[in-house]
């Protein structure tokens, strides 16, 4: 019995499980700094955290500990199947190939949890924008280093 083509040539696709696993890995940091530094004020006003309640923050946190580990989990599952894409589509780039699957799957679904609430506009666009820029940035990164180390 013959197998098709298109399932021959994925069986043969190779993956840089190192640049997948990096990828993950930079998620986490990079979501560290987003939700930290850069916005983490703002974020804890909009889940309705105050900023400067230092020990409900670190209960917050210990509580969110087990939880990295399993975004964690998601993020290398998600860079693994992006790296499938980028490495089958040979017309586009890492990046091209990246910022289309943002574009058609990460931003309505972030749009949507953000309409679909009982939030206020400013609140509506300002977790919206904050999402989807953390996930811009990483399929950026993303589409760069699976584009490179194909």
């Amino acid at each position: 019995m013959r197998v098709p083509s298109i399932y021959n040539n994925y069986i043969r696709m190779e993956l840089n499980y190192l640049a997948i696993i990096g990828c993950a890995i930079l998620s986490m940091v990079i979501g560290g700094v987003w939700y930290g530094p850069l916005f983490g004020r703002t974020w804890a006003r909009l889940i309705g955290s105050d900023p400067d309640d230092l020990e409900k923050i670190k209960e917050m946190q210990k509580k969110a500990a087990p939880l990295y580990l399993v975004q964690f989990l998601f993020t290398l599952f998600q860079v693994y199947v992006l790296a499938h894409f980028i490495n089958g589509w040979k017309e586009a780039s890492g990046i091209e190939t990246s910022l289309w699957i943002y574009g058609a799957f990460v931003i309505p679904i972030i749009a949507g949890t953000v309409m679909w609430n009982n939030y206020t506009k400013k609140e509506a666009w300002t977790r919206f924008l904050i999402q989807a820029g953390y996930q811009l940035v990483l399929f950026v990164l993303f589409g760069v280093i699976l584009g490179v180390w194909r």
